[in-house]
């Protein structure tokens, strides 16, 4: 591999906001590192998106792997570290992991919340940001001007039925990369958050009561339309950009305006 080649790690980067962020940083010369986690029967489909991409003319490494498991990270991150070989380092790593437990905490007819539920979610969504993060840093595979971005949504402050446990991970999540801009500022690590408005993605569409969620977005939203992923992509790459190098530590909403009222 030629050196001083940009390159972007994505955790969950084969659909929602993970891919849209793939195919926009693609678009402006990065090579991409993918891992996902996904069955068999939808490689089909998502290996079309990744062909999209590499017709782009950039490189693009996927992993089909639990980027949250502790044993198959330390296994991804030496993997990835053998791909890259000396010359390459990582200028972005995007976290777009989506594996939360969708239970009420009081319901007559479900199972609701318990202890392992939120354990569950709170690791996949919200620390697995800093083990990604100091494991990186101590291989040194992050360049000296690396940008960290992590998704969260209004959820972080409104409460809605059945999504107590993700709740909880948004705001560690934001919490989380807020230090990680405070702690590794000297590693030149620029860390933020992006909070997008209600975007319809497979993860959102599982939310229990979404429909009526998107209803009431699109009443609250001056621009009288839904966030799409590619209002994100786009603001995950003007995060990459030398001209962003100075705002760290911080959750940018990119909603159009859906959280005003």
């Amino acid at each position: 591999m030629a050196s001083k080649e940009k390159w972007a790690l994505i955790l969950g980067g084969s659909s929602g906001l993970g891919l849209a962020t793939a195919k926009k940083l693609a678009r402006h010369g990065f090579n991409l590192i993918i891992c996902h986690r996904d069955r068999r029967s939808d490689c089909d489909d998502i290996n079309l998106h990744f062909q999209e991409i590499t017709m782009l003319g950039v490189q693009l490494k996927a992993f089909n792997a639990d980027a949250t498991n502790a044993i198959k990270r330390k296994e991804l991150i030496n993997e990835i570290k053998s791909f890259l070989g000396e010359e390459n380092k990582l200028n972005v790593l995007v976290h777009s992991i989506a594996k939360g437990t969708l239970k009420p905490m009081k319901s007559e007819e479900n199972t609701t919340l318990n202890h392992q539920d939120f354990q569950i979610t709170l690791d996949a969504m919200a620390l697995s940001l800093y083990d990604w993060t100091s494991e990186m840093v101590n291989t040194e595979l992050f360049a000296t001007d690396t940008r960290i971005i992590s998704f969260t949504s209004e959820g972080n402050t409104k409460t809605w039925k059945n999504y107590g446990a993700v709740s909880v991970a948004k705001v560690a999540l934001e919490s989380l990369t807020r230090n990680i801009a405070l702690e590794f500022a000297d590693q030149g690590i620029k860390a933020n958050c992006i909070q997008a408005g209600v975007t319809e993605t497979k993860s959102f569409a599982m939310i229990p009561g979404s429909e009526a969620i998107k209803k009431n977005a699109l009443l609250r939203n001056p621009n009288k339309r839904l966030t799409t992923p590619e209002d994100v992509a786009n603001a995950v790459y003007l995060l990459t950009t030398d001209e962003a190098k100075w705002i760290t530590g911080t959750v940018i909403k990119v909603d159009g305006g859906e959280s005003l009222q």
